[in-house]
C-alpha cells in the first residue's frame, strides 16, 4: 500500500516514514498543501495522512479539493484538539481523525481499517467541464462523447486550470492565482491572468463570451463552478 504523508513537521515525517516503511508501506511525502494535491495526482497513493496546519494550502483546503474528484481515504493527523476542528475535517471529507501525539499501535490499526475500504486502484482523477473531461493525471482534456480528440493546453494554461479545479466553487483572487502560477514576484501582473483566462475559456467554455464554468468575480478574481 502506498501512503502519502502530508505534513510540514520534518521530524514527524521522518519518524512516520521509517516506521511505516519498516512495515512494508510505500511512502510518499509532501511538505505543503499544494504539493500534497500534486502528489495525489501524480503518485496515486492508496491513503493520505494529512496535517491541517500546512502552508500554501491548509488541510481543509486539501480535503475539499480532493473530494471534488477522488475518494482516496484520508486520515487527519492534527495537534488541534478542539472538537470543532474534528467536525470540520469530517464534514470536509476526512475518513478518520487522530490527535497528536498518538500511539503508533493505534495509528497502524486505523491505517489497516482504512486500507480495507480504500478507493479502487482504477480510480482516475477526472473533472467534468460541460462535455469535456479533464484527466488530471494524464494532463489531457477530451470530449466526453464523439471522437475524443484532445484539447491541447500549454503548460501555463494547465497550471492555471489545475489551481482553479483544486478549489471548486471557491473565489480565487487574482493575487492568489498569480502567485500560484507565476510566483510571488508576479502578484500584480493581472494582464497575464486575463490573457490566459481568455485562452482557457476559448478552449473549454461552450460560449467563451458568456463563461459558465470559469467565472469572473468582478474586481476580485475567478471561480471554477463545476455545475455551470
Amino acid at each position: 500500500m502506498k501512503i502519502l504523508i502530508a505534513d510540514d513537521d520534518a521530524q514527524l515525517v521522518r519518524a512516520l516514514s521509517v516506521t511505516l516503511g519498516a512495515r512494508g508501506y510505500e511512502i510518499v511525502t509532501a511538505r505543503d498543501g499544494r504539493a500534497a494535491l500534486d502528489a495525489v495526482i501524480t503518485q496515486r497513493p492508496d491513503l493520505v495522512l494529512l496535517d491541517l496546519g500546512m502552508p500554501r494550502l491548509d488541510g481543509l483546503g486539501v480535503l475539499e479539493a480532493l473530494r471534488a474528484w477522488t475518494q482516496v481515504p484520508v486520515l487527519v493527523l492534527s495537534g488541534r484538539t478542539d472538537s470543532a476542528d474534528k467536525v470540520d475535517s469530517l464534514d470536509a471529507g476526512a475518513d478518520d481523525y487522530v490527535t497528536k501525539p498518538f500511539q503508533m499501535d493505534e495509528l497502524l490499526a486505523r491505517l489497516r481499517a482504512l486500507g480495507r475500504r480504500r478507493a479502487s486502484a482504477e480510480e482516475v482523477p477526472t473533472v467534468r467541464i460541460g462535455d469535456l473531461v479533464v484527466d488530471l493525471a494524464a494532463k489531457q482534456v477530451t470530449r466526453a462523447e464523439g471522437s475524443g480528440t484532445p484539447v491541447r493546453l500549454t503548460p501555463t494554461e494547465w497550471r492555471l486550470l489545475e489551481v482553479l479545479l483544486a478549489h471548486p466553487d471557491r473565489l480565487m483572487t487574482r493575487e492568489m492565482l498569480l502567485t500560484e502560477v507565476w510566483g510571488p514576484s508576479h502578484g500584480g501582473d493581472s494582464g497575464y491572468l486575463r490573457l490566459y483566462m481568455a485562452q482557457l475559456r476559448k478552449k473549454l467554455e461552450p460560449d467563451p463570451a458568456s463563461p459558465r464554468y470559469l467565472v469572473t468575480e468582478a474586481g476580485m478574481g475567478y471561480r471554477f463552478s463545476p455545475t455551470g
